[in-house]
């Protein structure tokens, strides 16, 4: 009957929206401006034309036929549809994993940086190409303007060198352009970064636990101008504790010995980048409550009579990268030499970033606890 009805339905007028990662559908009566069935096409949608001029679409667990009242209706729609398609494959790699705000909200978010920060902005930007003139390199040195995923070199190189890091390593997924660019790289050829360590550890900061809990207090109020705002103190609590820290910490307050997870940027691919899991064994070297865990990392450039490391270590000199801390909802409590095992999940998503989900399990106990965080949204402490 549910289908029947969908079909109908759709005899009716119609309206795509179009956006650069899915088409949107809505269809609606001819004679009553009223939404009777939306639904949203992307890259994964199962979709396929029957007969003359209906659509099978597959949306979750359920398939739906669209059949069309004429066949100039159908072929209206299956047009559409091809050219979005067409359009998809036209994009770049980097344009199809981002969405073009995400782009922009970075842009803006470093030219509110310090002023040192925004003059090498400018100059990255647009006097690269006069800085080559006025010193005479013009013969040695060849400026291509645009994306490493939009343009092309003429030639392969012998060194590609690049500071793709973002904080816990991953964020801004400036490291998947990264090694885009080994397109263009001969096949003995160097990278600057050659690989990237991030390590991570328990940590204890009580001060710090509360004083995140804190800041949903505002949500718990009763009476804020005669608003009752209690009923939204969990969800602000949930959403507050998605937010990875930014600042930087004491090593004493590390529990254990931190895990290491390698990233040889001359052997991984780009989609290696996509999903990454870590798990860990931590065996606790002081008792006390867990609050979370604690991420740096470290990048090696590797040459031919050398290596170099830059580290964003805690008891390295402090750096733009700091340190980022993730809480777990519900702390836990823990002995010392017993073991803390889980994993840590790394999805990348279309903001440029990644979403965090973390468990975590006292051994010896059987005592839980975990937490999914949004890369994207840190908090700046």
């Amino acid at each position: 009957y549910l289908l029947r009805t969908v079909l109908d339905c759709f005899c009716c007028k119609r309206c795509l929206i179009f956006c650069h990662s899915y088409v949107q559908c809505v269809l609606m009566p001819s004679d009553a401006g009223v939404c009777v069935f939306k639904f949203s096409i992307t890259r994964d949608t199962e979709c396929c034309r029957v007969a003359t001029r209906s659509f099978l679409i597959t949306l979750g667990c359920f398939s739906t036929i669209m059949r069309f009242t004429t066949q100039s209706e159908f072929e209206i729609f299956h047009r559409m549809l091809r050219s979005w398609h067409e359009l998809r494959r036209d994009q770049s790699v980097f344009q199809q994993r981002t969405d073009g705000s995400s782009a922009l909200q970075y842009f803006q978010f470093y030219g509110c940086l310090s002023p040192s920060c925004q003059n090498m902005i400018v100059l990255s930007f647009f006097s690269l190409q006069t800085l080559v003139k006025s010193n005479n390199l013009s013969n040695k040195i060849t400026v291509l303007s645009g994306k490493i995923e939009e343009v092309s070199c003429s030639e392969k190189v012998d060194v590609i060198i690049s500071e793709p890091m973002g904080y816990m390593l991953l964020n801004e997924r400036m490291l998947e352009s990264y090694l885009h660019a080994k397109n263009w790289l001969k096949p003995k050829g160097m990278m600057f970064p050659t690989q990237g360590d991030i390590h991570l550890a328990p940590f204890t900061d009580e001060q710090l636990y509360m004083e995140h809990h804190a800041r949903s207090n505002f949500w718990n109020q009763r009476c804020f101008y005669g608003v009752n705002l209690s009923g939204l103190h969990s969800s602000a609590v949930d959403e507050f504790f998605r937010q990875p820290i930014v600042d930087t910490f004491d090593m004493q307050i590390l529990m254990a010995r931190s895990v290491k997870y390698t990233i040889n940027f001359l052997e991984a691919k780009e989609e290696d980048l996509h999903r990454l899991e870590i798990p860990f064994v931590f065996k606790l070297l002081q008792s006390g409550l867990i609050h979370g865990l604690a991420f740096w990392f470290d990048v090696a450039f590797v040459g031919s009579r050398m290596t170099v490391w830059l580290s964003t270590a805690p008891n390295e000199p402090l750096t733009q990268w700091y340190q980022v801390r993730c809480l777990l909802q519900t702390p836990l409590f823990a002995k010392m030499g017993q073991t803390l095992s889980g994993r840590v999940q790394l999805i990348a998503n279309k903001r440029q970033s990644y979403d965090i989900h973390i468990t975590a399990l006292v051994d010896q106990s059987g005592f839980k606890s975990g937490n999914s965080l949004d890369l994207k949204n840190n908090f700046f402490r």
